[in-house]
C-alpha cells in the first residue's frame, strides 16, 4: 500500500481534449493529455518506474460517479429513488438521456485515462531507447497496457462501438474509425496476449515494487472477460484454466470479511482499486466515495460515523431469489436491511417468515435506520464504522474496491466448460461447488449452464454489472424486465454522450 502515498504524475503539458462535462465547474475543466517533455532526462533509467506510478495513479483516481452508472442496469440492483440525479434513476429503468452529465464524465474519464496509459508505454519507451533496463521496460509496457485493457473493456460494455486508441494525442480521434464491440474485444485479448508473458508471474499482493500492481493473472482475467463477451468459450477455459493451474489465488474462508478490511490485497483478488488513511485519523487520505452506496440514515456503532447517500439499493427480487435458495453469509454480506426494508419482503406470503438472523443490525452493531430513498443498501461497499481508523468518519473510508476476483474467475471457468470448451485444474463442478461451499451450500453435480448463471448472480450481485451484462449477452431479456421495467435488445447500449457526438461528428453517424 506505500506507493499510493508516493505517486508521482507523468509530465505533462497543457493539451485540450475533445471532452467537456455539464455536471459541475471541476468536469467543465478541459483535462490534460499527460505527455512528455523537453525537459525530462530519459538516460536516468532509476526514473522509468514514474510514468508507470503515474498511471496506476489516474487509474485509482476513480469518479464516484463512475461505477454506479456502469453497474445499475442489472436485476440485482436499483438505483435509489428521489434526490438529485433522476436521470441516474431514469437509466436503471432503461430510460436514457444522453444529455445526462454521467454519461460524458464515464466517457471523458475513462478516455482521459486511456490516454495516460498510452503515455505512459510513450515515455517507457523513450527511457529503454536511452539505455533503461529492457525487461523492466518491457513489463512496465505491458502493466499500462493492461490497465489500459480494463478501461477499454468497461467502456465498450457501456456503449459498445467505440475508439481504439493508438497514443497519447487526443487530436487522433478525430480521424479514427468507430470500432464494433466484437472488434474492441478481440483488441484488448490481443493486446493481454502480448502483455502476458511479460508480467511478474504472481498474486498481485507478492509484488514488492509496486504492491497489489497488475501481474500475468489479472491480464489473463482480462483475456477471459473479453472473450467472454465474444462468446469465445474455448479461450476463455484457456485463460481461466492457467489462473486456476497456478495455484495463486485461493477463495478467501470469510465472505462477509472479504468486503471489509481484510478484503484489501487479499488472496482471492486479481484486481482492486487501492486506497488507505495511512493508518491515521487525520491528514492525507487516498479514498473512494463510498458514500454513494450507504445508507441514509444509520445509527452507527461507532459515534460520529457518517452515513451514506443510498443511491444503490439491491433488488427485492435478488432479496428474493437469495433467500429462496437457502443463502445466509453472502446474503447478509449483500445487503443491509432496513426495517421498511423487511416489512416489504415480508408482505409476499411467500417470505412472510424471515430467519431469524435478517435484522436491520448488522453483526458489527451498525443499525440500518429507515430511510426515504431505498429500502435496502449495499452490503458489498459497506465498511462497518467499527473498522474506520479513530478519527476518521467518512463511510467507507480506507476501504479497497474489488475488480476482478477469483470466485468469478471459477465461475467463467464453469460457465465456459459448461458451454462446450475443455479446460484444465478443475471440472465445471469443481469451479462451482468451491464458490457454494463457502456460501455454505450443499455440492452439485452434474451442473448445468443455467446452475452456472444463478451462481454468478448470487455470487457477484452488485458488482460491476455482472449480472446485467451476463444477460445482455445471452439474450435474457425477460430476466432484466423486472418491477414494471421493459428491457429490449435496443437498450443494451447507452447513447453516445450529447457532449462527444457534437465534438465527434462520426459518433453520431455510428
Amino acid at each position: 500500500m506505500k506507493f499510493i502515498n508516493n505517486f508521482t504524475k507523468p509530465a505533462s503539458i497543457a493539451i485540450a481534449l475533445l471532452f467537456a462535462s455539464a455536471c459541475n465547474d471541476n468536469l467543465d475543466e478541459l483535462p490534460e493529455n499527460r505527455s512528455f517533455t523537453g525537459d525530462i532526462d530519459y538516460t536516468v533509467s532509476s526514473d522509468m518506474i514514474l510514468p508507470l506510478i503515474g498511471a496506476y495513479s489516474e487509474f485509482q483516481s476513480r469518479g464516484w460517479e463512475e461505477f454506479p452508472l456502469i453497474a445499475v442496469r442489472g436485476d440485482d440492483v436499483n438505483a435509489g429513488g428521489l434526490g438529485d440525479q433522476q436521470d441516474f434513476s431514469e437509466t436503471d429503468k432503461f430510460v436514457y438521456n444522453k444529455d445526462y452529465w454521467m454519461y460524458n464524465s464515464v466517457w471523458q474519464n475513462y478516455y482521459g485515462d486511456i490516454l495516460v496509459m498510452h503515455s505512459t508505454m510513450e515515455q517507457v519507451e523513450l527511457y529503454k531507447q536511452n539505455g533503461g533496463n529492457a525487461t523492466l521496460a518491457n513489463q512496465y509496457i505491458a502493466e499500462a497496457k493492461t490497465l489500459r485493457g480494463f478501461l477499454l473493456f468497461q467502456l465498450s460494455r457501456v456503449w459498445g462501438d467505440i475508439f481504439i486508441t493508438t497514443s497519447s494525442d487526443p487530436s487522433d480521434l478525430l480521424i479514427a474509425n468507430v470500432s464494433s464491440k466484437d472488434e474492441i474485444m478481440q483488441h484488448i485479448s490481443d493486446q493481454m496476449d502480448e502483455a502476458i508473458p511479460l508480467l511478474p508471474d504472481m498474486n498481485p499482493n507478492q509484488r514488492t515494487d509496486i504492491k497489489g500492481g497488475v501481474t500475468k493473472y489479472t491480464a489473463l482475467a482480462i483475456k477471459a472477460l473479453a472473450n467472454l463477451e465474444l462468446k469465445n468459450y474455448p479461450k476463455v477455459a484457456e485463460a481461466t484454466s492457467q489462473i486456476i493451474a497456478s495455484g495463486k489465488f485461493n477463495l478467501e474462508a470469510d465472505f462477509y470479511e472479504l468486503f471489509k478490511l481484510d478484503g484489501k490485497l487479499n488472496n482471492e483478488n486479481l484486481l482492486e482499486f487501492q486506497y488507505s488513511d495511512f493508518g491515521q485519523g487525520a491528514g492525507s487520505t487516498k479514498s473512494y466515495l463510498f458514500a454513494f452506496f450507504g445508507p441514509e440514515n444509520w445509527t452507527p456503532s461507532v459515534t460520529g460515523a457518517s452515513s451514506g447517500w443510498g443511491f444503490y439499493e439491491p433488488s427485492l427480487k435478488y432479496i428474493k431469489f437469495m433467500l429462496s435458495r437457502g443463502e445466509t453469509v453472502r446474503l447478509e454480506t449483500s445487503v443491509l436491511f432496513t426495517n421498511r426494508g423487511i416489512a416489504e419482503i415480508k408482505s409476499d406470503p411467500n417470505f412472510a417468515t424471515l430467519p431469524s438472523w435478517i435484522s436491520n443490525t448488522t453483526r458489527d452493531g451498525d443499525r440500518i435506520n429507515d430511510y426515504a430513498r431505498a429500502m435496502f443498501a449495499s452490503g458489498k461497499h459497506y465498511l462497518p464504522s467499527n473498522q474506520l481508523t479513530a478519527g476518521r468518519t467518512d463511510y467507507g473510508t480506507n476501504k479497497n474496491f474489488t475488480c476482478i476476483r477469483y470466485a468469478e474467475i471459477l465461475l467463467m471457468h464453469a460457465e465456459a466448460l459448461t458451454n462446450g470448451a475443455a479446460g484444465t485444474g478443475m471440472t465445471a463442478d469443481q469451479a462451482v461447488n468451491a464458490v457454494r461451499s463457502r456460501a455454505g451450500l450443499t455440492p452439485l453435480t452434474g451442473v448445468s449452464n443455467a446452475q452456472v448463471m444463478d451462481e454468478k448472480f448470487a455470487e457477484l450481485a452488485m458488482e460491476w454489472g455482472t449480472r446485467y451484462y451476463d444477460m445482455a449477452r445471452l439474450g435474457n431479456y425477460s430476466a432484466l424486465s423486472y418491477d414494471g421495467r421493459t428491457f429490449t435488445e435496443s437498450k443494451i447500449y447507452l447513447p453516445y454522450p450529447q457532449a462527444q457526438v457534437d465534438k465527434l461528428p462520426i459518433l453520431g453517424s455510428n
